[in-house]
């Protein structure tokens, strides 16, 4: 054993003493274990650049339209549902044997870590498995369970329109895909359900019935579900959404209501509300999230009213943050995910309206950066919705309306935040646009 030396001791006392005194930060080790500086006026931040050839090109001339659900497997397969009756006349040709090209991919696709697609099913072989079971009229969200079987979300209040691509949806285009900014309103509202089906599509239950919301405080039904996650005891969890003001949580195996809350944990109210409000008093539509967190936090996307509120999972608030609240149209707060160290440190939101991802330190909720920008390019955004995180720390995105894509940015480490913006662009993103 080496013998201790006082002489060394003293030295290295002094040693960091000075380096106190001069206000040299500390080395901190990174992801990646690699020892970085940290220091709190130029912290230490996730660095991501844009895959341009992820996903690989669909087979059989698919094309997606508005992508509106994502989530990550085990296997860091990447999920996504998307709404094949947003496709345009020009988009689905080959459905009607116009020309050769193109025709809607089907509603749901997983694909690899390479980008291939590994799954896809969708309305019509559900109904090979199960005919006549309840299928939305405009698709919102996906999630694998714990058990690796598929949740569906759905937010359409009308009635199914034609089949996607035929002569009859171009002919008579019917409202059959939710506007993103609708909020609730009075009458039947026809995705009042949340559907479950194993990973190769065969039906296997519902939450709900289609047309069966009686509002926010129905205990048997949805009403227009943005999102569904699962809590570490495997409760499932909703928000819910662009029909109902409320979070609502489910027994995934009995199928049963177990609590329901709005805004401040309050019980949830189905009067109008105002869009644009950081402090009303209920949620507005649409309630766009509910990610929780490994320290037991759930937080809740108040879409327009541009907030996030934090819950513990029995629906007690904690407290609430804003983002760019002076932001109109669709709001800025979108989806949640966040990074892959134990703490999870940082935490990214995607905001549609804005074309950004923004990135927080968790703990403090301060904001370190944004990336993004609008735009068609590799790593620009056109109305970016849903966003996750896979084992290694790389960031996946969707985007709705023309949007019509899935983008993966790959965590490149950690980096001093001057680095980033002094640069200004990273990876095909612009950084603080």
């Amino acid at each position: 054993m080496k013998k201790f030396s006082t002489r060394n001791f003293l030295v290295g006392t002094a040693f960091a003493a000075l380096v106190a005194g001069l206000g040299i930060a500390p080395a901190i080790l990174g992801h990646n274990g690699s020892a970085q500086a940290q220091g709190a006026s130029d912290p230490m931040v996730p660095k991501f650049e844009v895959d341009p050839f992820w996903p690989k090109p669909y087979p059989n001339h698919w094309v997606i339209g508005n992508v509106i659900g994502l989530d990550v497997d085990k296997q860091d397969h990447v999920w996504i549902v998307h709404r094949p009756g947003t496709l345009e006349n020009q988009e689905s040709r080959l459905t009607r044997k116009e020309s050769i090209c193109c025709t809607a991919a089907p509603d749901v696709l997983a694909f690899d870590e390479a980008g291939t697609v590994v799954h896809s099913w969708g309305r019509d072989d559900a109904a090979k498995t199960v005919p006549n079971h309840d299928w939305p009229s405009s698709n919102h969200g996906v999630t694998v369970g714990p058990d690796g079987t598929v949740w569906l979300g759905a937010n359409g209040p009308a009635q199914p329109g034609p089949a996607p691509g035929s002569a009859e949806q171009f002919a008579r285009r019917a409202p059959g895909a939710a506007d993103e900014s609708a909020g609730g309103g009075p009458g039947v509202w026809h995705d009042s359900f949340i559907l479950h089906f194993t990973q190769d599509g065969k039906f296997l239950g519902e939450i709900g019935v289609a047309n069966g919301s009686k509002g926010s405080l129905d205990t048997n039904n949805v009403r227009g579900v943005a999102q569904i996650r699962f809590l570490p005891d495997g409760t499932l969890v909703a928000a819910d959404g662009y029909g109902n003001h409320r979070v609502s949580e489910w027994d995934p195996k009995t199928l049963k209501n177990i609590r329901i809350w709005g805004a401040y944990g309050k019980p949830p109210s189905d009067d109008p509300i105002p869009h644009y409000d950081v402090n009303s008093p209920q949620f507005g539509n649409p309630v766009h999230c509910a990610q929780p967190s490994v320290d037991q936090i759930l937080y809740v996307c108040d879409r327009t009213n541009n907030r996030v509120q934090l819950f513990k999972f029995d629906g007690t608030y904690i407290k609430q943050f804003t983002v760019l609240p002076d932001t109109k149209g669709e709001g800025a707060a979108w989806e949640i995910a966040f990074s892959k160290d134990p703490q999870q440190k940082y935490m990214y939101m995607s905001d549609g309206a804005n074309e950004l991802i923004h990135v927080y330190d968790r703990q403090s909720l301060k904001e370190l950066y944004t990336f993004g920008g609008g735009g068609r390019m590799p790593g620009l955004f056109y109305a970016v919705h849903s966003i996750v995180t896979d084992s290694k720390g790389n960031i996946f995105t969707t985007e709705t309306y023309r949007g019509q894509r899935v983008q993966k940015f790959i965590y490149k480490g950690l980096v001093p935040l001057s680095t980033l913006t002094k640069a200004k662009v990273s990876g095909g993103s612009l950084i603080n646009p």
